[in-house]
C-alpha cells in the first residue's frame, strides 16, 4: 500500500513539474542594441607598401566626369531606396538570433497608424532616427508589427518590445531593417 502511495505521489508531482514548465513561458531574452550586430570581420594583415602615397588623380570623385543624379521628383521621395552604409553589401546580421523570443528597448519611428495608435514601426537605438538624420546601419533598425497597435504618447518616449525576431532584412521606404519583431507586448517605458 505504501509503495502504491509513493509512486502516485511520485507521478502527481511529476505531472505538475511537467504542466506547470508548459504553462510557464521562458523569460525573454533581454537585448542590448550591441548584441545586433555581430564581431567585425578580421582586417586583412597591411604590408610596410600600404602607406605609399596615393595619386589624387587616379582616384577620380566629382570631376571625373560622370553625370550628376537626377532629382528625385516631388512627392516621390518615400518609394525611392534610399542609400544606407553598406548598402551595396549583404546586411551583417546575428544569425543566431533568429526565432528567438527577446525583449528590447528603444524609440518608435511610426510607419502604419491610425489617428494615435501604430501598427507598424521601426525600433531604433536613439531618438529621431531616420527622420531627420540618415538611418542607421541596416542590423540598427528593427522592424515591428503589433496586432494591438501602440498608443503614441510622444515621440520622444522610449518604448520595449517583446516578440520573436527574425533575421530578414525588410524594406520599409524609410530604411532598411535588418531583424523584424512580431511583437507580443509593447510597453511605454516608465519615467524613474
Amino acid at each position: 500500500m505504501r509503495k502504491a502511495l509513493a509512486h502516485i505521489a511520485a507521478v502527481a508531482i511529476t505531472t505538475t513539474s511537467v504542466l506547470s514548465g508548459v504553462q510557464a513561458a521562458d523569460p525573454p531574452l533581454e537585448l542590448k542594441w550591441a548584441q545586433l550586430m555581430p564581431p567585425a570581420p578580421p582586417k586583412p594583415p597591411r604590408s610596410f607598401l600600404a602607406n605609399r602615397p596615393v595619386d589624387l588623380g587616379k582616384l577620380g570623385g566629382l570631376d571625373d566626369g560622370t553625370p550628376a543624379p537626377p532629382p528625385i521628383p516631388e512627392g516621390r521621395w518615400m518609394s525611392i531606396k534610399r542609400r544606407q552604409k553598406s548598402a551595396d553589401q549583404p546586411p551583417r546580421v546575428v544569425a543566431e538570433l533568429n526565432g528567438k523570443r527577446v525583449k528590447i528597448g528603444g524609440y518608435v519611428v511610426p510607419l502604419d497608424f491610425e489617428s494615435t495608435t501604430v501598427k507598424e514601426f521601426l525600433l531604433v537605438p536613439f531618438v529621431g532616427a531616420c527622420i531627420h538624420v540618415p538611418p542607421p546601419p541596416v542590423n540598427q533598425i528593427v522592424y515591428v508589427k503589433t496586432k494591438t497597435g501602440l498608443e503614441i504618447k510622444s515621440m520622444f518616449d522610449p518604448v520595449t518590445v517583446t516578440g520573436t525576431i527574425k533575421t530578414e532584412v525588410t524594406f520599409t521606404g524609410l530604411a532598411d531593417a535588418g531583424y523584424s519583431i512580431d511583437a507580443e507586448v509593447v510597453e511605454h517605458l516608465k519615467a524613474k
